[in-house]
């Protein structure tokens, strides 16, 4: 057996364990998405006031040491914002940007008592964290499905905007479109992202966002800090689908394909004397793995997959993991003998390319 077939049947024996080890861990959280499964094409009958009844046990604040970077596209001051309580077990879901290069966390539970957590996961390109405390009587969100949302619907956000005493703050809103992409102050886009017009302050990053069956569609992650009533969440069906990954690994599993995908900046750029100052830069390229194998070198920088211009990290990923489509990505690559066009394989065992 070769190298690379042995570590892809290792791979596949690490998903599986994976897979058994989380279904003991959180089973709470798969039941709740189950049943947002479930709910899926029902009615949304409850009130403002029984879904905010239903959601806001479910939500603490998130207290940080070592002030994690901030802008005005992130609704969060250094060292607040808010959190989803996903099982009785201590997890709990929030964004990457509140909880990065922090010292200590501590959290707020709704019945006021704050207790120390440990961030055990996370994902800087879907900028989404978990936590972890040691605490009794918590009380899990329930999951519903991001997709089934229409537009127009009226959405509920609950966060603690500020780190106001007194709990978390309700405002509602409509979902004003789906399907937004933003791009991000660390230089990453965000995809599937939810807009809506509910209002969102400081502090309620981290935050859910649930329809009216009273179920998490969305946690709120940004706001347009040039308009008006324009905020964004995070999909859930999005978060959900990387929760497992980031419970047992840490961190979202994405594959291996022999590469260091590195945003193109303009430091970057003059650093590795680029002629080009945008898309991905190919760095530590193993000829042997992948990549390699297809053609890429090191110090190729890729401005395009399919077709479809890419300007950071996260644009490539988005474009190269489309699970619909099984035909290996076209990469458009510039390198040391120009533009040139790259095959690499979305199934490790189809045919490598590389074609001027």
């Amino acid at each position: 057996m070769s190298c690379m077939h042995r570590r892809l049947a290792s791979c596949r024996s690490a998903v599986l364990t994976v897979a058994v080890i989380v279904l003991s861990i959180c089973p709470a959280l798969l039941r709740g998405a189950a049943q947002g499964e479930s709910d899926a094409a029902t009615p949304k009958p409850l009130s403002v006031p029984a879904v905010v009844a239903a959601v806001r046990p479910s939500v603490v604040t998130i207290m940080t040491r070592g002030f994690p970077p901030t802008s005005p596209l992130h609704p969060s001051p250094p060292g607040s914002g808010s959190g989803i309580v996903i099982d009785d077990q201590g997890y709990i879901l929030t964004n990457n940007h509140l909880v990065e290069s922090t010292k200590s966390v501590v959290v707020g539970l709704p019945s006021g008592k704050l207790t120390p957590g440990r961030v055990v996961g996370r994902d800087f390109f879907l900028d989404l964290a978990l936590i972890k405390i040691q605490a009794k009587d918590l009380v899990p969100a329930q999951f519903g499905r991001s997709s089934s949302l229409q537009i127009g619907e009226t959405v509920v956000a609950i966060g603690n905007p500020f780190a106001l005493k007194g709990g978390s703050t309700v405002t509602v809103g409509v979902v004003s479109a789906i399907d937004r992409s933003i791009l991000a102050p660390n230089g990453e886009t965000l995809y599937d992202l939810i807009q809506t017009d509910a209002a969102i302050n400081p502090g309620n990053s981290g935050g859910p966002l649930a329809d009216l069956s009273g179920r998490v569609v969305g946690i709120n992650v940004a706001i347009a800090p040039s308009a008006q009533s324009i905020s964004y969440a995070i999909s859930i069906d999005v978060a959900y689908a990387h929760l497992q990954s980031m419970l047992v690994r840490g961190s979202v599993m994405r594959p291996d394909l022999g590469f260091i995908p590195v945003t193109v900046t303009p430091s970057v750029a003059a650093s590795f004397s680029l002629e080009t100052d945008r898309g991905v830069l190919a760095a530590q390229v193993e000829p042997l793995n992948l990549a390699g194998q297809a053609g890429l070198q090191m110090g190729d920088v890729i401005t395009a997959v399919d077709h479809i211009q890419i300007y950071n990290v996260g644009d490539f990923w988005h474009v190269y993991l489309r699970a619909a489509d099984p035909l290996p990505a076209q990469l458009t690559v510039y390198g040391k003998n120009g533009q040139t066009t790259v095959a690499l394989p979305r199934d490790p065992f189809t045919s490598l390319s590389r074609e001027k």
